[in-house]
């Protein structure tokens, strides 16, 4: 996000939603009704800890959070579209591929895609539009939640 004027981030998943709140809010919503915070509200606290710490390291003030599925609406002009570990059913895949080429028609919008090698990324059609910029190494435990994969690659999408 170095040099962006303007971030904005976007989830349906109601878990992601919460951790983007200030972690000061996500603290009390893990103490409220409760001497111990469940393991999901202590998992959002520290979520919420960690957004605000990069912002706040990389002198950032937190940026705005949408919590609509923008998938399919009316493209916006961004600049560049960092989405990560999407394409988990053949639906969405689908419809997401097409979004995604009409922000890149309408607005030259970037397009970069990080996946681990999920069944309906790797066989989609969008993978002859792929070119890659870089792969990591995930952890141990990440590995296991991947069925094995080793590794996750960052692409630049180019219909």
């Amino acid at each position: 996000m170095s040099g962006a004027t303007e971030v904005v981030a976007n989830d349906v998943d109601p878990i992601c939603c919460s951790a983007v709140a200030s972690s000061s809010s996500a603290s009390e919503k893990s103490q409220a009704g409760s001497s111990q915070p469940s393991s999901q509200a202590r998992a959002i606290n520290v979520a919420g800890a960690a957004l605000m710490l990069n912002c706040e390291l990389n002198n950032l003030h937190p940026f705005p959070f949408l919590t609509g599925n923008l998938i399919g609406s009316d493209v916006c002009k961004w600049d560049v579209v960092v989405l990560g570990d999407m394409f988990y059913s053949e639906e969405l895949a689908n419809s997401l591929h097409q979004w995604l080429k009409k922000c890149i028609c309408a607005h030259g919008t970037k397009v970069l895609i990080g996946d681990p090698g999920r069944p309906h990324f790797v066989s989609h059609q969008i993978q002859s539009q792929l070119h890659k910029i870089t792969e990591y190494a995930l952890p141990e435990s990440t590995q296991q939640e991947n069925y094995g994969s080793a590794s996750t690659l960052v692409w630049n999408y180019r219909p």
